[in-house]
């Protein structure tokens, strides 16, 4: 295993999936050994050259256990996710994992868990939601909430579906603008939060014996917090990832400070009793 905290492990591009035309997943065999990760730890990938970016791992630590290999989902963005869309199975990237603290799985137990996903924000909680699926007896109802601009934006389309047949899921989808596709199907249209009206109505939520983990841009977690606090859940039982602000991973180079906290070392996820602490809202708007 690496000798250094700044230091990769080499690990080998297993496969290349084209989730949209600018959203790659990337399965990797790291070379050192198998990472032991929880479902919410990132891991920071380096395209040699060029330079290295944090991505939530989004393969779950159960499916990591049974194949050997991690997954990381990439959106084609900037300098270093563009060259990492560019590489071909077989060759190599370095990975620093894993790093953060993870989801609290723990606090879901024999619980209601709601999952809010945005975008790109679903593979986080990909890793979370396979994770539990694995472990299916240790927790409640799970119900899966997902909103995308398009349904081409749609992340894991092949595992939507199957998360929407199976009956130990709740799974409600919507998109912003729909195409003819969609309209033709009857499906819904609208932001995430418009399907918290659908389970008021088809499965309330019982606040004190609920957990909410969120993922996705700053903007939807205000809001899906928002709603989440009309129907009375917890402060402390609203869990999100405020990954986007990580560059080094470790705590040092003080990019991703918000007030008294490190979002790489403390975070990246953080409850929402945490996040009022660290006026989350008001570090989001000054980036």
């Amino acid at each position: 295993m690496r000798k250094h905290l700044y230091e990769p492990m080499p690990a080998r591009i297993i496969e290349v999936i084209d989730e949209t035309p600018d959203v790659k997943t990337f399965t990797l065999q790291v070379e050192d050994g198998i990472v032991d990760y929880r479902p919410g730890q990132f891991a920071e990938v380096s395209v040699f050259g060029v330079g290295e970016a944090p991505f939530g791992i989004s393969s779950s630590p159960t499916w990591t256990k049974r194949t050997g290999y991690i997954q990381v989902t990439v959106r084609a963005v900037g300098k270093v996710t563009r060259a990492l869309h560019n590489l071909k199975v077989g060759e190599y990237v370095g990975v620093r994992a894993p790093l953060g603290n993870g989801f609290p799985v723990e606090k879901a137990e024999g619980k209601r868990v709601i999952i809010v996903g945005g975008g790109i924000g679903l593979p986080p909680l990909r890793s979370l939601l396979n994770y539990m699926l694995d472990n299916r007896e240790r927790f409640g109802k799970i119900t899966v909430l997902y909103g995308a601009r398009t349904p081409a934006d749609m992340v894991f389309k092949r595992e939507l579906a199957e998360w929407s047949t199976r009956p130990d899921v709740e799974y409600l989808d919507t998109v912003d603008i729909a195409d003819e596709e969609w309209q033709r199907l009857g499906k819904r249209v609208g932001v995430v939060t418009t399907l918290f009206p659908i389970l008021d109505e088809q499965s309330p939520i019982e606040p004190h014996n609920t957990v909410a983990f969120i993922c996705g841009p700053p903007i939807m977690i205000h809001f899906v917090i928002l709603e989440l606090e009309k129907r009375n859940v917890p402060p402390e039982n609203i869990i999100s990832t405020l990954e986007r602000h990580m560059k080094c991973g470790v705590g040092k180079c003080g990019h991703c400070a918000i007030g008294h906290k490190y979002v790489c070392v403390d975070g990246p996820v953080f409850s929402w009793a945490e996040m009022k602490e660290l006026e989350w809202m008001s570090a989001e708007k000054s980036v």
